[in-house]
C-alpha cells in the first residue's frame, strides 16, 4: 500500500492565528496536521525563537531586526507572542517538527538550534528544511540529522551536495512538481514535500502526482482532500 503523503502545517495555521505562535501551532494539530512547520532564528543573545521574517515588522509592527534584540526585548514588544524554541517543542507535545532556518544561519546559529531542540528531548521528532548552505550546516552538526534540503528549480542538485548532505527528503515549491519530477525524486533514493499549496485543485494535482508530504497553511482542507472527506462544492 502506498503511503498516505504527511499532511504539514506552514507555520501552524496562520489563516486562524498569528504564524508561528504557541496558539498557531496547537490549532494546526487540533485540525489534524501530522507535523507543523516552523521558521526559526536567533534573538541578540542567541536564544532561538519563531518568526519567519528577519524583522518584527510585518506580524508584530516594530522596525527592529531580531537580531539586534534580547530575547527578553522580543517578549516585550510582543507581549510574549514570539515563542522561545523550546516553549513551542514542549506545546508540540510528541509531533512531529519540520524547522525551517531562514537567512542563511552560520554554522554557530544551526548548532545552538539543534542543541535546544537535544535539550527539550525532540530530536526523534524534528527534521529541518532549507537551502544547501544551511543544511550542510545541519549535517556537520548532527551526521544523524533528518533534512529536507528545500530546492528552487527544476534542474536537480548536483550528486556531489546530495552525498555530502545526505537528505531523506527533497523539498519543491509545489508549481515546479509534476509526476515526472516525483518519479526521478524517488528513483535517486529520497522522498518528495512540497510547499504550499492551497487550494484544492492544488493539493490535488501534487497528491496526482506521487508526493510524500504536503506542507499548507490550510491543514484541516489538505485532511480533507487527501483522506476523501470533503463535502464537494465547500471550500475553495
Amino acid at each position: 500500500m502506498t503511503p498516505v503523503p504527511v499532511a504539514v502545517a506552514h507555520r501552524g495555521d496562520p489563516y486562524r492565528f498569528r504564524e508561528n505562535t504557541v496558539a498557531s501551532l496547537r490549532s494546526a494539530l487540533d485540525r489534524g496536521a501530522d507535523a507543523v512547520e516552523i521558521d526559526v532564528r536567533l534573538t541578540r543573545d542567541g536564544v532561538p525563537v519563531l518568526l519567519h521574517d528577519a524583522t518584527l515588522k510585518r506580524l508584530w509592527e516594530h522596525e527592529r531586526p531580531l537580531h539586534a534584540l534580547s530575547a527578553d526585548e522580543v517578549r516585550g514588544l510582543t507581549g510574549g507572542g514570539v515563542p522561545a524554541l523550546a516553549e513551542a517543542l514542549a506545546a508540540t507535545g510528541g509531533h512531529r517538527v519540520l524547522i525551517d532556518l531562514p537567512g542563511s544561519p552560520d554554522v554557530r546559529a544551526v548548532r545552538r538550534v539543534m542543541d535546544v531542540v537535544r535539550e527539550s528531548g525532540a530530536a526523534d521528532r524534528v527534521y529541518y528544511c532549507a537551502g544547501a548552505d544551511a543544511m550542510l550546516a545541519v549535517r556537520a552538526a548532527d551526521p544523524a540529522a533528518e533534512i529536507a534540503l528545500t530546492w528552487t528549480t527544476l534542474a536537480p542538485p548536483r550528486p556531489v551536495l546530495l552525498d555530502a548532505i545526505r537528505p531523506r527528503w527533497l523539498n519543491y515549491r509545489f508549481p515546479l512538481v509534476d509526476r515526472l519530477l516525483a518519479e526521478r525524486v524517488h528513483a535517486g533514493g529520497h522522498l518528495l514535500s512540497v510547499w504550499t499549496p492551497d487550494t484544492r485543485r492544488s493539493m490535488r494535482r501534487v497528491l496526482e502526482a506521487g508526493v510524500d508530504s504536503i506542507t499548507t497553511n490550510r491543514v484541516d482542507v489538505l485532511r480533507a482532500v487527501r483522506d476523501g472527506t470533503m463535502t464537494p462544492g465547500t471550500g475553495r
